[in-house]
């Protein structure tokens, strides 16, 4: 489940990005709230209490604000060019029996036997669509792999949901699989007839050998 942070916002007053970028500089980071038919409002919040929040994973927080409490989910963050500053962020009020849809990351635990034969891992889906109560996010969804061999397959239909967490995405959806290594099958195979296909570059030489005459 996904964890639970408190956080204090203030209204902002004054908008636009010169106002943003003297925020910054003074370590507060501009942010929105809206929803639950509520008008949006345009706040800041202390970048010394945001940061840790979103890099430890929370999702729901409980969010304070001109002297209420509410729940509400962190629903976009923009970070800097390098990825280390948060530039903005968005609050959306949440009802804490409410469901939601969202996407939640696919983590793979294990490692697949037909990858130690050499084929090779493709995970086709890094994310779920999945529906949940605001208060019930999953942090991921784990996928173990430790059982699949060269050909093997996990369908959405496979995927053991967290509790009270539906998946939406369609039940025969490829989520990870592991195939055979595709160079080496094309460099083995052999061509119609039962011969090894040519090389190019060889029968261009052999061609151009056998039109120069010989030096006598």
């Amino acid at each position: 489940m996904s964890h639970e942070g408190n956080l204090v916002v203030e209204r902002r007053t004054k908008l636009g990005s010169l106002h943003s970028r003297k925020l910054r500089k003074a370590g507060i980071i501009p942010a929105n709230v809206y929803g639950h038919h509520e008008p949006t409002a345009s706040v800041s919040v202390s970048e010394e209490i945001l940061t840790p929040l979103i890099h430890s994973g929370t999702r729901v927080v409980n969010l304070e604000f001109e002297g209420k409490t509410s729940k509400a989910l962190v629903r976009e963050v923009q970070w800097d060019t390098l990825g280390q500053k948060i530039r903005h962020v968005d609050l959306m009020r949440v009802d804490p029996n409410e469901k939601l849809t969202l996407e939640v990351h696919v983590e793979l635990k294990g490692t697949a036997p037909g990858v130690l034969a050499g084929g090779v891992l493709d995970h086709e889906m890094r994310s779920l669509t999945v529906e949940c109560l605001a208060i019930a996010i999953p942090d991921s969804i784990i996928i173990k792999v430790g059982h699949l061999e060269i050909g093997g397959v996990i369908h959405v239909r496979d995927v053991e949901a967290p509790p009270d967490t539906k998946i939406l995405n369609h039940p025969e959806l490829v989520v990870v699989q592991v195939k055979k290594h595709v160079e080496e099958d094309l460099l083995l195979a052999p061509a119609e007839g039962g011969e090894l296909p040519e090389i190019v570059g060889r029968k261009v030489k052999e061609e151009a050998a056998e039109e120069t005459p010989a030096k006598k």
